[in-house]
Order: structure tokens, then sequence, then C-alpha cells
């Protein structure tokens, strides 16, 4: 089979250190034909850098002109939308990085476009490709777990506001935390729960700390700039009776530099995530079961190829459309009860 002809439509950090690299190592599989970026000199260095023939500063002409296949999207958040409708409807296969948008509107108009157009469409929720949450997804469909009633989902970080890009800037990512290092953890939480129906969701956020000057473990921010919430803390109900809770922050007065965890509640079995344990009872004793075999190697490579595999295909798609909507339906539910101050009912 030829190889997938291959389009990026950003050429900033996530296109530099994963996508570009990734899909050059799989020789046989693809072939970069195209990078655009609205800052041209970034396109054309990326392009020198790694040998892709064509850049551009407009991607509506580079699908014009490189007719690709397969399309990946590595802009900021806020321009998510257009760049993914204008590749679906060019034809080709989408990988857009997480979050799906900025708005469930935009995720669902996507998802329908993908749906139209009888075109794949992935988000790069790459922790999701974890050998530990196989091994969890594993247990859950065996029913191991009994009645998964509860999840705890956190990203915390000390001091890990990010001194680079966008990520302090509403308007362009949407949001802090919950949808740059949030959305992951919400994303395996839901998957593990098969995706209950949502009844209502609770949240308080809080910009207290990012707003003045202090230590910075990821680059100096500036607080003058600073919009997004640095911490958001929520409650999700589900009509079976289900919930899941969700901590995140890039500046929180605790111990640790990062925590990251997702613990998991049955009535036969508990699990954490980070490490993969698990904790039941057997023969009358309690168990904790470590997996240390659940080695990962690039999380993004895997996502990559489980994509390029789908088109091709010869795999089921791991991370779909319409998974990445109900994701940025709970994202946008979480923000609003935040700024509203009460729950919001789906």
């Amino acid at each position: 089979m030829a190889k997938l002809r291959a389009a990026i439509i950003g050429a900033g950090q996530i296109a530099r250190k994963s996508h570009i690299p990734n899909y050059l190592s799989m020789g046989d599989e693809v072939e970069i034909v195209g990078i655009c970026d609205r800052n041209i000199e970034a396109a054309m260095s990326a392009a020198a850098e790694n040998g892709i023939p064509d850049w551009f500063s407009d991607h509506k002409e580079m699908l014009k002109m490189v007719k690709p296949d397969i399309v990946n999207v590595c802009v900021p958040n806020k321009f998510h939308y257009a760049a993914v409708f204008d590749s679906l409807d060019a034809g080709c296969h989408v990988l857009c990085e997480k979050p799906p948008g900025i708005s469930y509107k935009e995720a669902e108009l996507m998802m329908k476009k993908s749906e139209e157009c009888k075109r794949l469409l992935s988000y790069g929720f790459h922790l999701r490709h974890g050998e530990n949450v196989r091994i969890m997804k594993e247990k859950a469909l065996n029913g191991e777990f009994g009645q998964i009633y509860f999840v705890k989902a956190e990203w915390l970080r000390r001091r890990g506001i990010p001194g680079w890009g966008n990520f302090t800037n509403s308007d362009i990512q949407g949001g802090g935390p919950l949808i740059d290092i949030g959305v992951h953890m919400l994303d395996i939480a839901v998957y593990l729960m098969d995706y209950p129906e949502i009844d209502h969701v609770s949240a308080t956020s809080h910009d207290l700390i990012g707003k003045r000057k202090g230590v910075g473990l990821m680059g100096d921010w500036d607080p003058d700039k600073f919009n997004v919430e640095d911490s958001l803390f929520g409650f999700i109900r589900f009509k079976d009776g289900s919930s899941l809770s969700i901590s995140n922050s890039f500046a929180l007065n605790m111990k640790e530099k990062d925590r990251k965890n997702l613990e998991i509640y049955g009535d036969r079995l508990g699990a954490s995530i980070f490490p993969p344990e698990t904790f039941g009872e057997e023969r009358s004793m309690l168990t904790n079961t470590e997996y240390p075999f659940a080695k990962d190697d690039d999380l993004h490579f895997k996502s990559l190829l489980n994509f390029v595999k789908a088109c091709r295909g010869e795999a089921e798609l791991l991370v779909t459309a319409k998974q990445g909507a109900y994701v940025q339906k709970m994202v946008e539910a979480l923000y609003e009860s935040s700024l509203r101050g009460e729950p919001v009912r789906l």
C-alpha cells in the first residue's frame, strides 16, 4: 500500500517535537508533503529542518496544492475548528491535538462533518494509549471492577504555569489547566466508565496565584496577561448514580511539584492508574496487585500510529470524534458552573 500523504497545520512546539519526528520515523507508512503556519518563517524553518517539500502560510492553500490524505492539526485551541472543518471538507482524515475546540458546539459540528464526509476524526488524547489504561479498560470490560460508582481524577502542579505560548490567554485557549491538562484525566475517566449520561456538573475555579508574580517551574509568566483559572475543582454526577471528581491546577500551594493520578472505585475492585495497581479482596484476604510490566514507550507515537493504522483500515480508532465531543461537553459545563456559581444540568 502506498504511503499516506500527511500535511501539518501549525509549526509550533507540539508539531516539531512530536508529530513531525514521529511521522518521519514511520518511513514505510507516511510521508509529510506539506506544513503551514500563519508565521511563514516558522513553516519554512520546520520544512527545512525536516525535509518537508512544501510550506505555506494558509492551510486552505496547502490542502488545495498538496492534496494530503491525512492532516494533523497542531494550532492553538481557538483555531482547531476551522482547520479541522476545512481538512475534512477537503476529503482528509484528521488528527487534531486536544482539546477538540473551544466549545461543545464546535466539537459536535466537527463530529457531524466527519460523519458526513465519511472521514476519520481523532484527537490527541495520547495518555489513553498507555498500557496502564489498557489494563484497566480490559478489567472494566471483563466486569472485574463490578459496578464503578466513583472515579477521582487529578492533575495538579505546584507552580506549573507555562511561561510560553498562549496557555494563559483565555481567548486563544478557552481556559487554563482544565482545558489543557484536565481534559486528559477526564478523557481516561469516562473512557473507563463507558461514557454514562451526565446529570449535572458543579465546579469552582480560582485565579489567585496566577495573577501575581511568583516562582515558575515551567518558565516565567506575565501576571498582567493571566486571564485563565490557575485551579479548578469539579464534580460530575451521572444519571446512573455514579460520579466523577476532577481537580487540576497550574498553580497550587502543595508539597509535590506535580501530582497526576486517577482512582477507580467499584464494588468488587478498586484501582489507581499512575502507577497501575488494583485493590480488592480474595479468599477473605485484602489484596493489592501491582503491574510493573506496564511500561510505555512514547505515547504520542502510539497515538499517531493508531491514527495511521486506522486510516489504512488496519486498526480500530481508539479516540473517536464522538468521544472527543463528550469530553468537550464536560469541560464546557465545568467552566459554566464555575462562572455561574451553581450546578449546571445537562
